[in-house]
Protein backbone atom coordinates (compact mmCIF):
# COMPACT_ATOMS: atom_id res chain seq x y z
CA UNK A 1 0.00 0.00 0.00
CA UNK A 2 1.27 3.54 -0.91
CA UNK A 3 0.02 6.16 1.49
CA UNK A 4 -1.83 9.04 -0.31
CA UNK A 5 -1.44 12.52 1.13
CA UNK A 6 -4.39 13.81 -0.96
CA UNK A 7 -6.96 11.46 0.59
CA UNK A 8 -5.68 12.16 4.09
CA UNK A 9 -5.64 15.91 3.49
CA UNK A 10 -9.16 15.76 2.02
CA UNK A 11 -10.57 14.00 5.07
CA UNK A 12 -8.88 16.38 7.50
CA UNK A 13 -9.95 19.45 5.49
CA UNK A 14 -13.59 18.30 5.45
CA UNK A 15 -13.43 17.73 9.20
CA UNK A 16 -11.92 21.20 9.85
CA UNK A 17 -14.49 22.87 7.55
CA UNK A 18 -17.38 21.16 9.35
CA UNK A 19 -16.03 22.20 12.72
CA UNK A 20 -15.65 25.78 11.48
CA UNK A 21 -19.24 25.91 10.14
CA UNK A 22 -20.66 24.37 13.32
CA UNK A 23 -18.79 26.89 15.41
CA UNK A 24 -20.06 29.84 13.31
CA UNK A 25 -23.68 28.62 13.58
CA UNK A 26 -23.46 29.55 17.24
CA UNK A 27 -23.12 33.19 16.20
CA UNK A 28 -26.62 34.63 15.45
CA UNK A 29 -25.46 37.42 13.12
CA UNK A 30 -23.85 35.06 10.60
CA UNK A 31 -25.99 34.30 7.55
CA UNK A 32 -26.17 31.03 5.64
CA UNK A 33 -24.25 32.45 2.69
CA UNK A 34 -21.53 33.58 5.06
CA UNK A 35 -21.42 30.10 6.58
CA UNK A 36 -21.01 28.59 3.11
CA UNK A 37 -18.20 31.00 2.22
CA UNK A 38 -16.48 30.41 5.54
CA UNK A 39 -16.76 26.64 5.08
CA UNK A 40 -15.28 26.79 1.60
CA UNK A 41 -12.43 29.02 2.71
CA UNK A 42 -11.76 26.82 5.72
CA UNK A 43 -11.83 23.68 3.55
CA UNK A 44 -9.50 25.12 0.89
CA UNK A 45 -6.99 26.53 3.34
CA UNK A 46 -6.99 23.39 5.46
CA UNK A 47 -6.63 21.13 2.44
CA UNK A 48 -3.66 23.05 1.04
CA UNK A 49 -1.92 23.30 4.42
CA UNK A 50 -2.45 19.67 5.41
CA UNK A 51 -1.53 18.40 1.94
CA UNK A 52 1.74 20.31 1.87
CA UNK A 53 2.68 19.20 5.37
CA UNK A 54 1.81 15.52 4.78
CA UNK A 55 3.21 15.23 1.29
CA UNK A 56 6.51 16.95 1.80
CA UNK A 57 7.23 16.41 5.46
CA UNK A 58 5.62 13.09 6.33
CA UNK A 59 4.14 10.82 3.65
CA UNK A 60 6.96 11.13 1.14
CA UNK A 61 9.44 9.80 3.68
CA UNK A 62 6.94 7.24 5.01
CA UNK A 63 6.37 5.89 1.50
CA UNK A 64 10.12 5.53 0.99
CA UNK A 65 10.39 3.56 4.23
CA UNK A 66 7.38 1.42 3.35
CA UNK A 67 8.74 0.60 -0.11
CA UNK A 68 12.02 -0.42 1.43
CA UNK A 69 10.22 -2.64 3.95
CA UNK A 70 8.19 -4.22 1.17
CA UNK A 71 11.41 -5.16 -0.62
CA UNK A 72 12.72 -6.65 2.61
CA UNK A 73 9.46 -8.58 3.10
CA UNK A 74 9.71 -10.10 -0.38
CA UNK A 75 13.28 -11.21 0.26
CA UNK A 76 13.34 -12.14 3.92
CA UNK A 77 9.91 -11.99 5.53
CA UNK A 78 8.32 -14.83 3.58
CA UNK A 79 7.99 -16.83 6.82
CA UNK A 80 6.06 -14.04 8.54
CA UNK A 81 2.34 -13.95 7.76
CA UNK A 82 1.03 -10.80 6.08
CA UNK A 83 -0.85 -8.56 8.46
CA UNK A 84 -3.90 -6.52 7.58
CA UNK A 85 -3.25 -2.88 6.78
CA UNK A 86 -4.11 -0.34 9.46
CA UNK A 87 -5.77 1.94 6.89
CA UNK A 88 -4.99 5.56 7.64
CA UNK A 89 -2.35 4.83 10.27
CA UNK A 90 0.84 4.44 8.21
CA UNK A 91 3.14 4.66 11.22
CA UNK A 92 1.40 1.69 12.79
CA UNK A 93 1.82 -0.33 9.58
CA UNK A 94 5.51 0.50 9.45
CA UNK A 95 5.83 -0.41 13.13
CA UNK A 96 4.24 -3.80 12.38
CA UNK A 97 6.63 -4.35 9.47
CA UNK A 98 9.64 -3.51 11.64
CA UNK A 99 8.36 -5.73 14.46
CA UNK A 100 7.92 -8.64 12.05
CA UNK A 101 11.41 -8.09 10.65
CA UNK A 102 12.90 -7.95 14.14
CA UNK A 103 11.04 -11.14 15.08
CA UNK A 104 12.46 -12.99 12.09
CA UNK A 105 15.97 -11.74 12.73
CA UNK A 106 15.74 -12.82 16.36
CA UNK A 107 14.71 -16.29 15.21
CA UNK A 108 17.72 -16.39 12.88
CA UNK A 109 20.01 -15.34 15.74
CA UNK A 110 18.55 -18.06 17.99
CA UNK A 111 19.05 -20.65 15.24
CA UNK A 112 22.64 -19.53 14.70
CA UNK A 113 23.29 -19.84 18.43
CA UNK A 114 21.86 -23.35 18.45
CA UNK A 115 23.96 -24.29 15.41
CA UNK A 116 27.06 -22.90 17.08
CA UNK A 117 26.38 -24.92 20.24
CA UNK A 118 25.70 -27.98 18.10
CA UNK A 119 28.93 -27.43 16.15
CA UNK A 120 30.98 -27.14 19.34
CA UNK A 121 29.39 -30.28 20.76
CA UNK A 122 29.91 -32.15 17.50
CA UNK A 123 33.58 -31.17 17.25
CA UNK A 124 34.12 -32.20 20.87
CA UNK A 125 32.42 -35.56 20.26
CA UNK A 126 34.37 -36.24 17.05
CA UNK A 127 37.65 -35.33 18.74
CA UNK A 128 36.90 -37.67 21.63
CA UNK A 129 35.79 -40.51 19.38
CA UNK A 130 38.88 -40.15 17.18
CA UNK A 131 41.30 -39.97 20.09
CA UNK A 132 40.12 -43.27 21.60
CA UNK A 133 41.25 -45.61 18.77
CA UNK A 134 44.27 -43.44 17.89
CA UNK A 135 45.64 -43.46 21.44
CA UNK A 136 45.00 -47.19 21.73
CA UNK A 137 46.87 -47.98 18.50
CA UNK A 138 49.69 -45.61 19.47
CA UNK A 139 50.04 -47.31 22.83
CA UNK A 140 50.36 -50.80 21.33
CA UNK A 141 52.79 -49.68 18.59
CA UNK A 142 55.03 -47.69 20.96
CA UNK A 143 55.13 -50.64 23.35
CA UNK A 144 56.36 -52.81 20.50
CA UNK A 145 58.93 -50.22 19.47
CA UNK A 146 60.18 -50.00 23.04
CA UNK A 147 61.30 -53.64 22.94
CA UNK A 148 58.23 -55.85 23.08
CA UNK A 149 58.57 -56.57 19.36
CA UNK A 150 61.21 -59.23 20.05
CA UNK A 151 58.67 -61.39 21.87
CA UNK A 152 56.75 -63.16 19.12
CA UNK A 153 53.68 -63.84 21.27
CA UNK A 154 53.47 -60.25 22.54
CA UNK A 155 54.16 -58.84 19.08
CA UNK A 156 51.31 -60.74 17.48
CA UNK A 157 48.92 -59.90 20.32
CA UNK A 158 49.67 -56.17 20.26
CA UNK A 159 49.59 -55.91 16.48
CA UNK A 160 46.12 -57.48 16.44
CA UNK A 161 44.92 -55.00 19.07
CA UNK A 162 46.42 -52.09 17.14
CA UNK A 163 44.78 -53.42 13.97
CA UNK A 164 41.37 -53.57 15.69
CA UNK A 165 41.79 -49.98 16.91
CA UNK A 166 42.65 -48.80 13.41
CA UNK A 167 39.69 -50.75 11.99
CA UNK A 168 37.46 -48.93 14.46
CA UNK A 169 38.99 -45.62 13.39
CA UNK A 170 38.35 -46.43 9.73
CA UNK A 171 34.74 -47.36 10.53
CA UNK A 172 34.25 -44.05 12.36
CA UNK A 173 35.69 -42.03 9.48
CA UNK A 174 33.53 -43.90 6.95
CA UNK A 175 30.39 -43.30 9.03
CA UNK A 176 31.24 -39.60 9.41
CA UNK A 177 31.73 -39.33 5.65
CA UNK A 178 28.45 -41.14 4.94
CA UNK A 179 26.53 -38.97 7.39
CA UNK A 180 28.03 -35.78 5.97
CA UNK A 181 27.13 -36.82 2.41
CA UNK A 182 23.57 -37.66 3.47
CA UNK A 183 23.12 -34.29 5.15
CA UNK A 184 24.52 -32.31 2.22
CA UNK A 185 22.60 -34.34 -0.37
CA UNK A 186 25.75 -35.62 -2.08
CA UNK A 187 24.40 -39.17 -1.85
CA UNK A 188 21.68 -39.63 -4.43
CA UNK A 189 19.14 -42.36 -3.80
CA UNK A 190 18.50 -44.86 -6.59
CA UNK A 191 14.93 -46.02 -6.23
CA UNK A 192 13.86 -49.31 -7.72
CA UNK A 193 11.65 -52.29 -7.01
CA UNK A 194 13.21 -55.09 -4.94
CA UNK A 195 12.35 -57.89 -2.53
CA UNK A 196 12.73 -56.59 1.03
CA UNK A 197 12.79 -60.11 2.47
CA UNK A 198 15.81 -61.06 0.38
CA UNK A 199 17.73 -57.94 1.47
CA UNK A 200 17.03 -58.64 5.15
CA UNK A 201 18.09 -62.28 4.78
CA UNK A 202 21.40 -61.18 3.25
CA UNK A 203 22.00 -58.74 6.11
CA UNK A 204 21.39 -61.42 8.75
CA UNK A 205 23.76 -63.75 6.94
CA UNK A 206 26.49 -61.09 7.00
CA UNK A 207 26.02 -60.47 10.73
CA UNK A 208 25.78 -64.14 11.68
CA UNK A 209 29.46 -64.33 12.69
CA UNK A 210 29.22 -61.27 14.93
CA UNK A 211 26.09 -62.63 16.63
CA UNK A 212 27.59 -66.10 17.04
CA UNK A 213 30.50 -64.68 19.07
CA UNK A 214 27.97 -63.46 21.64
CA UNK A 215 25.81 -66.57 21.31
CA UNK A 216 22.96 -64.43 20.03
CA UNK A 217 20.41 -66.01 17.73
CA UNK A 218 19.44 -64.10 14.61
CA UNK A 219 15.95 -64.94 13.41
CA UNK A 220 14.09 -63.94 10.26
CA UNK A 221 10.32 -64.34 10.08
CA UNK A 222 10.33 -65.26 6.42
CA UNK A 223 7.24 -64.15 4.50
CA UNK A 224 5.24 -66.57 2.41
CA UNK A 225 5.72 -64.45 -0.69
CA UNK A 226 7.99 -61.71 -1.97
CA UNK A 227 7.76 -58.32 -0.27
CA UNK A 228 8.25 -55.98 -3.19
CA UNK A 229 8.96 -52.39 -2.15
CA UNK A 230 10.09 -49.27 -3.98
CA UNK A 231 13.24 -47.78 -2.44
CA UNK A 232 17.04 -47.70 -2.70
CA UNK A 233 18.07 -51.31 -1.95
CA UNK A 234 21.67 -50.45 -1.03
CA UNK A 235 20.64 -47.80 1.50
CA UNK A 236 17.83 -49.89 2.95
CA UNK A 237 20.34 -52.71 3.39
CA UNK A 238 22.48 -50.23 5.32
CA UNK A 239 19.48 -49.31 7.49
CA UNK A 240 18.76 -52.95 8.36
CA UNK A 241 22.47 -53.62 8.96
CA UNK A 242 22.72 -50.71 11.40
CA UNK A 243 19.54 -51.64 13.24
CA UNK A 244 20.39 -55.33 13.57
CA UNK A 245 24.02 -54.54 14.43
CA UNK A 246 22.88 -52.10 17.10
CA UNK A 247 20.54 -54.74 18.56
CA UNK A 248 23.35 -57.31 18.64
CA UNK A 249 25.62 -54.84 20.44
CA UNK A 250 23.09 -54.18 23.19
CA UNK A 251 21.70 -57.68 23.61
CA UNK A 252 23.39 -59.86 26.26
CA UNK A 253 24.78 -63.29 25.50
CA UNK A 254 22.17 -65.91 24.82
CA UNK A 255 19.65 -63.33 23.58
CA UNK A 256 17.74 -63.13 20.33
CA UNK A 257 17.31 -60.57 17.54
CA UNK A 258 14.35 -61.02 15.20
CA UNK A 259 13.51 -59.33 11.91
CA UNK A 260 9.82 -59.51 10.99
CA UNK A 261 7.37 -57.77 8.67
CA UNK A 262 3.93 -56.26 8.91
CA UNK A 263 2.13 -55.96 5.59
CA UNK A 264 -0.35 -53.17 4.96
CA UNK A 265 -2.27 -52.17 1.86
CA UNK A 266 0.13 -49.38 0.92
CA UNK A 267 3.21 -50.00 3.06
CA UNK A 268 5.36 -52.80 4.44
CA UNK A 269 6.77 -52.31 7.93
CA UNK A 270 10.08 -53.90 8.88
CA UNK A 271 10.54 -54.61 12.60
CA UNK A 272 13.85 -55.39 14.33
CA UNK A 273 13.17 -56.79 17.81
CA UNK A 274 15.76 -57.73 20.41
CA UNK A 275 15.79 -59.11 23.94
CA UNK A 276 18.38 -56.60 25.08
CA UNK A 277 18.71 -54.10 27.88
CA UNK A 278 15.98 -51.76 26.68
CA UNK A 279 16.11 -47.98 26.55
CA UNK A 280 14.83 -45.72 29.34
CA UNK A 281 11.89 -43.52 28.20
CA UNK A 282 13.80 -40.26 28.76
CA UNK A 283 16.39 -41.30 26.14
CA UNK A 284 14.06 -42.47 23.37
CA UNK A 285 13.70 -39.05 21.75
CA UNK A 286 17.48 -38.60 21.43
CA UNK A 287 18.89 -41.97 20.39
CA UNK A 288 18.94 -40.95 16.69
CA UNK A 289 21.27 -38.03 17.41
CA UNK A 290 24.92 -38.26 16.40
CA UNK A 291 27.15 -39.76 19.09
CA UNK A 292 24.29 -39.91 21.60
CA UNK A 293 24.82 -42.80 23.98
CA UNK A 294 22.40 -43.92 26.67
CA UNK A 295 25.20 -45.20 28.89
CA UNK A 296 28.40 -43.33 28.02
CA UNK A 297 30.50 -45.34 30.45
CA UNK A 298 29.64 -48.73 28.91
CA UNK A 299 28.54 -48.16 25.31
CA UNK A 300 32.02 -47.93 23.76
CA UNK A 301 32.81 -51.37 25.11
CA UNK A 302 29.93 -52.70 23.05
CA UNK A 303 31.37 -51.40 19.80
CA UNK A 304 29.87 -49.11 17.19
CA UNK A 305 30.70 -45.54 16.27
CA UNK A 306 27.68 -43.82 17.78
CA UNK A 307 26.56 -42.78 14.29
CA UNK A 308 24.60 -45.84 13.15
CA UNK A 309 21.15 -44.64 14.22
CA UNK A 310 21.82 -41.12 12.93
CA UNK A 311 22.61 -42.63 9.51
CA UNK A 312 19.41 -44.67 9.72
CA UNK A 313 17.43 -41.50 10.42
CA UNK A 314 18.84 -39.60 7.43
CA UNK A 315 18.45 -42.50 4.99
CA UNK A 316 14.82 -43.01 5.97
CA UNK A 317 14.12 -39.28 5.79
CA UNK A 318 15.46 -39.42 2.23
CA UNK A 319 12.78 -42.06 1.58
CA UNK A 320 10.04 -39.91 3.08
CA UNK A 321 9.67 -42.09 6.16
CA UNK A 322 11.18 -42.45 9.61
CA UNK A 323 12.32 -44.96 12.22
CA UNK A 324 10.13 -45.64 15.25
CA UNK A 325 11.19 -47.32 18.46
CA UNK A 326 9.39 -48.97 21.34
CA UNK A 327 11.37 -50.18 24.32
CA UNK A 328 10.97 -51.64 27.79
CA UNK A 329 13.90 -51.54 30.18
CA UNK A 330 15.09 -55.05 30.94
CA UNK A 331 13.00 -56.67 28.20
CA UNK A 332 14.24 -55.26 24.91
CA UNK A 333 13.47 -52.89 22.06
CA UNK A 334 11.74 -52.88 18.69
CA UNK A 335 12.86 -50.58 15.90
CA UNK A 336 10.62 -50.28 12.85
CA UNK A 337 10.26 -48.38 9.58
CA UNK A 338 7.79 -48.33 6.69
CA UNK A 339 8.43 -48.52 2.96
CA UNK A 340 5.86 -48.17 0.17
CA UNK A 341 4.81 -51.26 -1.72
CA UNK A 342 5.92 -51.49 -5.31
CA UNK A 343 3.26 -50.20 -7.69
CA UNK A 344 3.03 -52.30 -10.81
Amino acid sequence: MVYNARSMALLLAVFIALVTVLFLTLVEAVSQSALLVAGLISFSASYLLVYVVLEFLVFREINKIHKMLNKVRKKELTQVADQESSGLNPLRNISEEITAFAYLKQKEIDELRKLEEFRKEFVANVSHELKTPIFAAQGFIHTLLDGAMHDKHVREKFLKKAGRSLDGLDMLVQDLLTLSQLETGDIKFKFESFDLGTVCAEVLEQLEGKARKKEIRLKLSEPKHKLMVYADPQRISQVVTNLVGNSVNYTPEGGEVTVSFDEGKKNITTLVTDTGEGIPPEHLSRIFERFYRVDKSRSREKGGTGLGLAIVKHILEGHGTRADVESTVGKGSTFSFKLPRHKD
